[in-house]
């Protein structure tokens, strides 16, 4: 009988604490399944600390810290300062790029010491040379809007939440009379020596540090203001200036290092804040940033953090986070849910606001402007971001979307070259990459119906971006139909594929506004990706300025930024980059079949990897596509325009299915600022923005079993997949609010107008479907046609 009664008891403790585990599994919300460290390992570049969405600071731990001059190879694994593989922390900056394939930032390096004060650094090799302090991942956690650590050397833990402009820190420091919190002005991103061109600190009272630091580097003249405020009085400081260039020696302390002297100038400045702590006691800091003064840092600081509640700010970021992240709610099962919930959260770490809380911001041109009824944005990625994550927010975030078109239309005023934006950010403009992408983004945003900026200034902004000669070739571009590599070094077939599709969003901006002179000139000009097409062979391929083709051609061999014919990837890549206009593809190659039977060679046909070694993010590889790259992206995809989207819905699961994971290292390269990402949220839901500009998402393959869109306008889109499962990839039909569906692409209006759309899955192919979609994705040709 007792036995019985324990067995019972077992049972029912069983059945409660399953009852109670499955409780907790459904009250999980889309916040508890994101998982920051994802991407933190291998080449994806992302950083694991606190930051709210579109938050202007993020303050991380950094692990690393890359002389660039000393070995470009290795400052590359340290673009975003942290990599999950380490055992030590240098210390927690407060600027940080995400996911992005060359670096800067890292401004306002800060560390919590006990012990003697010791300014050196330290290295990964040897963290006991410096201030550096030993961690471990069983005493590290995050969560959007919140990061922690335990630095074992100190047995400090440190805790880091934020607002927009202003990060919270939490210090729990050991009993000590030599408590420190160290400030080191010299560090960087990509850090070289001379890369600050200047700085200054001021020790305005017992609790508050104000100053600046001017930086070069990719930012080729950075300013990055601050305030520090302290929860408890200051009871020693020193200023240190590390620069050993000779000094002015005349009257004054400017040349000396005097105990308690309130400010301090130079190019290598470091200080320590010291304090007496009882056991466990807390100290919090307050590090607010300004790009235009420390009177803004100071007026960002009061507005956004006035008390000293660590919880409150830590919730206020939470909510923050809940809000956005709903937006698109899934079913599917735990592995799922934390990689499409952290996508989602990366997909809003850029761009970043850049304004203090009284609207001022750092314009292009370095001087102070008021930004007049919108968000002023930085960090524009724009060769990556247009691609997926900006269509992406035209149907999230279409308020902010007419903010970020504000900010580059701006830009655009403020450059002495009157270009939009290519690759942007801090004020700076780093002519990284190429095309001239913010076009797209402004194209395919007003094409939407999204309004609230001035279209004629943005028609003009565009073809101003498309027309001035002394930009990446355009000269030869506007004047042969395509960019001769032996006239133009570097990228010249990349760059004459992209500028024609960049061509064709001007064309379409154009249509929608009625200035028919524009539609003509664009039109005529997105049709010059045939110029650098050789029927020959079937691939893009280098021309010269007599109109002779390249000889030492080779399709697989890629090239890099700034040499070859090509951007980070090679012909296989680049000669499926007509977005805009594949059935003119399709008739280039000879056909659907010979289109189709190409296709399949781009996933099948051996590569040597060697050739590959020296170009970045051509990783995540199947054949020759290379999903660590963005001009990858859209070619799994193209099997719909040749009549076969069963063989897109294959590609897609082999590419999700073996190339993205819940692993600190599940991304197959750069997330370059969210692009990748979105490329996630996008293909979950089996459908992708092939060609922006366009309103249409091409029909790939989902990966949830449903999901609910909830926009903006107080409506919602329901996705459903109906027998999906790890064989049922195939769409068998589709019924777009309870009718039969056929096409291969989804419209954005009917998107926007909420409703249900539902797949219909199976293990084999449903040819029969296929042959009976009524339409093939858009192409320019089709109209011409």
């Amino acid at each position: 009988m007792k036995s019985r009664l324990i067995i019972g008891i077992l049972i029912f403790t069983g059945l409660f604490q399953s009852a109670e585990a499955q409780q907790t599994k459904k009250d999980k919300s889309p916040y508890d399944y994101v998982n920051p460290f994802i991407g933190t390992g291998g080449d994806g570049h992302t950083y694991p600390g606190a930051t709210v969405p579109f938050g202007m600071v993020q303050p991380s731990p950094d692990t690393g810290i890359k002389d660039l001059t000393v070995d470009r190879g290795a400052a590359y694994h340290w673009c975003a300062g942290y990599r999950y593989e380490d055992t030590s922390i240098a210390g927690f900056s407060h600027t940080h790029f995400s996911g992005t394939g060359h670096a800067d930032l890292g401004d306002i390096l800060v560390m919590p010491t006990v012990g003697s004060v010791n300014f050196n650094r330290g290295t990964v090799e040897n963290p006991d040379e410096g201030y550096r302090s030993r961690f471990d991942h069983e005493n590290e956690s995050a969560a959007p809007g919140y990061y922690q650590v335990k630095l074992q050397d100190y047995g400090v833990n440190v805790e880091l939440t934020a607002t927009n402009r202003v990060a919270l820190h939490r210090y729990t420091f050991p009993e000590s009379k030599d408590a420190h919190v160290l400030l080191d002005l010299t560090t960087s991103m990509h850090d070289y020596p001379g890369k600050v061109i200047w700085s200054q600190l001021r020790v305005e009272n017992e609790t508050t540090v104000t100053g600046f630091r001017q930086t070069r580097g990719w930012g080729a003249t950075r300013y990055v203001y601050f305030a520090i405020e302290f929860s408890k009085p200051i009871k020693n400081y020193g200023l240190l200036d590390e620069d050993q260039e000779v000094k002015y020696t005349g009257f004054g302390y400017r040349g000396q290092r005097v105990e308690n002297y309130p400010e301090k100038f130079g190019k290598l400045l470091k200080a320590n804040f010291d304090f007496e702590t009882k056991d466990n006691e807390e100290i919090l800091m307050k590090v607010a940033i300004s790009g235009v003064s420390t009177e803004g840092a100071m007026k960002n600081l009061k507005a956004e953090i006035p008390h000293w509640d660590f919880e409150k700010v830590r919730n206020e970021a939470k909510k923050a986070w809940e809000k956005e992240l709903d937006q698109i709610v899934i079913e599917g099962n735990d592995r799922d849910k934390e990689i499409f919930y952290t996508s989602t959260y990366r997909t809003m770490l850029a761009p970043v606001t850049y304004m203090d809380v009284d609207n001022k911001y750092r314009g292009i041109d370095q001087n102070i402007y008021t930004a007049d009824g919108f968000t002023n944005y930085t960090i524009f990625s724009l060769w990556d971001t247009y691609r997926a994550l900006h269509p992406l927010f035209t149907i999230t975030q279409p308020e902010r979307t007419v903010d970020m078109i504000q900010s580059m239309l701006v830009h655009q005023e403020q450059s002495v070259h009157g270009l939009l934006p290519v690759w942007s950010f801090h004020a700076n403009e780093t002519w990284c990459m190429i095309g001239y992408h913010a076009v797209p983004v402004i194209a395919d945003a007003y094409a939407k119906g999204i309004r609230g900026f001035d279209e004629g200034k943005a028609l003009n902004a565009m073809t101003a971006s498309a027309t001035n000669p002394q930009y990446g070739g355009l000269n030869f571009y506007m004047d042969k139909g395509y960019i001769p590599f032996d006239k133009h070094r570097g990228s010249s077939v990349s760059k004459t594929l992209e500028y024609a599709y960049d061509d064709w969003t001007i064309s379409k901006m154009g249509e929608l506004l009625g200035e028919n002179e524009t539609v003509q000139t664009f039109r005529k000009r997105a049709q010059y990706y045939q110029n650098i097409f050789d029927t020959s062979i079937g691939f893009t391929r280098g021309k010269k300025n007599d109109g002779t083709w390249r000889e030492d051609f080779d399709p697989i061999t890629p090239s890099t930024l700034g040499g070859g014919d090509f951007t980070e990837g090679n012909s296989w890549q680049y000669s499926w980059y007509v977005p805009h206009d594949m059935n003119g593809v399709i008739n280039l190659l000879d056909g659907e079949d010979n289109f189709t039977a190409k296709l399949d060679s781009v996933f099948e046909v051996q590569l040597d990897k060697s050739k590959f070694d020296h170009v970045e993010d051509m990783v995540g590889l199947i054949g020759q596509y290379a999903h660590g790259n963005e001009p990858s992206h859209h070619i799994a995809y193209l099997y719909n325009y040749g009549g076969k989207p069963w063989k897109t819905q294959e590609r897609i699961h082999q590419i999700m299915n073996n190339l993205v994971d819940n692993t600190p290292d599940g991304l197959a390269g750069n997330d370059d600022c969210g692009q990748m990402s979105a490329w996630y949220v996008f293909s979950s839901l089996g459908f992708y923005p092939v060609c922006p500009g366009s309103n249409e998402y091409v029909f790939g393959s989902p990966s949830v079993q449903a999901a609910v869109i909830n926009l903006p306008n107080d409506l919602s889109f329901e996705i459903k997949a109906k027998k999906l499962s790890k064989k049922n990839i195939y769409i068998q039909g589709i019924k777009l609010n309870g009718k039969p569906y056929n096409k291969s692409y989804l419209r954005h209006e009917d998107l926007m107008k909420g409703g249900t759309l539902e797949y219909q899955m199976g293990s084999k192919p449903n040819k029969s479907w296929a042959a009976a979609v009524e339409s093939r994705p858009f192409s320019m040709s089709t109209l011409d046609n």
